[in-house]
């Protein structure tokens, strides 16, 4: 877990987990979501901090597929983004 500029100003509800994956080349940041996901209670949001332009795309993509819901994706300071993810089941 993560602290950091994985929430927004103005968001509604601040991520139960921060899944860091800065560095890491998809499928890594997707893997690593799908298996903390049930970590946090339902309709929670997981935040994957990524940098891959692959997880920019590919998170909601794996949200559709799943069933999840892709908040949105906000940029960070530094590079990168956060990607909230919440569950949905």
């Amino acid at each position: 877990m993560t602290s950091g500029q994985a929430t927004p100003a103005g968001s509604a509800q601040p991520p139960a987990l921060t899944i860091d994956a800065l560095g890491k080349k998809c499928p890594i940041p997707i893997i690593m979501l799908a298996a903390q996901i049930n970590d946090v209670p339902r309709n929670g949001i997981v935040a994957v901090l990524a940098d891959d332009p692959a997880a920019f795309t590919d998170i909601p993509a794996w949200c559709r597929l799943k069933s999840h819901h892709h908040v949105g994706s906000y940029e960070l300071p530094e590079r990168g983004w956060a990607i909230h993810v919440r569950r949905n089941y």
